[in-house]
């Protein structure tokens, strides 16, 4: 759709705590230069006055944006790198989903699929959350992360108001996330919690490696503290655990760090690594997974979403012996 002349819209409820230029290019075909330009001549107003770039908006606040070509209607994958969208793609998103409302999707990651792009990553779950938007005019928004091989519960949010929200209990540790994995050797002790600080990469000889975490001391340069509570659900001998695991922080490789510091690594990670034997007979894969999360709700009462395994968990647990009803009916109980 195009416009010749000067347009305001106003910011509705849904709206309301997003940034002044990210509600700005979900509206108008332009780049975040021509954003603050545009922003700095004035000709983008919020109720009449300037504004920056990084403006916090208000439900009701009127909006006025200059007579310029806006966005046409997006298809579901315009977002995406390439447009490599086949049609399969929309139903591999909706099959993710696990829970839905009106304000946000729970989706139930798999194993090997990217977050987020990066070298060589053209496909991932936020270059495809267009197939989940529908009829809204809100992209949907990622709100926290799982890593590549790490399976379960990812939280998405339908509109920015709640994107806020989220981000607020994620950051508040207002919520409780629930992992399972299958470690290498059983932790001593069979339950606790592992404090310590941890950097990326702390460039000491022998630790250049940016890609991974290294144990770190209070008061260097980006060190920064990771708690983790840990219960053993059940164990196949002395040779492996499935061990339920509850982060307090929510570091990068925070639960592969923290078992990999009690030497017992989880299973088919490549990064935290052991000298252990691995038991015979497990599938290949990262043996990581987020179980569950527990979301306090805008309205009505907190709800849990859980995940089933995937394949290779199922594969594992079956070879080792473990049952699923080990661990109870609530995912908290382990930790009880």
């Amino acid at each position: 759709m195009s416009g010749k002349s000067v347009k305001t819209e106003t910011v509705t409820h849904e709206e309301a705590g997003a940034r002044l230029d990210r509600w700005i290019k979900r509206r108008m075909q332009v780049t975040q230069g021509e954003v603050e330009k545009l922003l700095r001549t004035g000709q983008i107003r919020v109720d009449g006055g300037r504004a920056k770039s990084n403006t916090r908006l208000e439900a009701g606040q009127a909006v006025r944006l200059p007579p310029q070509r806006r966005k046409a209607d997006a298809k579901p994958g315009d977002d995406f790198p390439g447009g490599r969208f086949s049609g399969g793609d929309q139903a591999f998103m909706r099959d993710m989903v696990l829970y839905e409302d009106e304000d946000l999707f729970v989706l139930n990651k798999p194993p090997g699929f990217a977050v987020q792009g990066g070298t060589n990553t053209y496909r991932h779950v936020d270059g495809m959350l267009g197939y989940l938007r529908g009829d809204s005019e809100h992209r949907p928004k990622l709100v926290h992360r799982l890593d590549k091989d790490t399976s379960g519960v990812l939280a998405i949010a339908k509109h920015p108001a709640e994107a806020a929200r989220l981000g607020e209990l994620f950051r508040g540790r207002s919520l409780d996330k629930v992992y399972w994995a299958v470690t290498i050797r059983v932790p001593q002790p069979r339950s606790g919690q592992v404090r310590c600080w941890m950097a990326r990469g702390t460039g000491e000889e022998g630790m250049e490696d940016r890609e991974r975490m290294y144990r770190s001391k209070q008061g260097r340069d980006f060190a920064k503290h990771a708690i983790s509570d840990y219960a053993v659900v059940s164990t196949a001998g002395q040779k492996a655990a499935w061990v339920a695991l509850k982060p307090i922080t929510g570091r990068t490789h925070q639960l592969r760090f923290h078992m990999a510091e009690l030497d017992t690594a989880i299973l088919g990670d490549d990064k935290y690594t052991t000298r252990r034997e691995v038991p015979q007979g497990v599938a290949p894969g990262l043996h990581l997974h987020a179980r569950a999360l527990t979301l306090p709700r805008a309205r009505g009462k907190p709800i849990t979403i859980t995940a089933p395994l995937p394949w290779h968990m199922k594969e594992t647990f079956e070879t080792l012996g473990f049952l699923e009803s080990e661990a109870g009916r609530d995912p908290l109980d382990p930790f009880l």
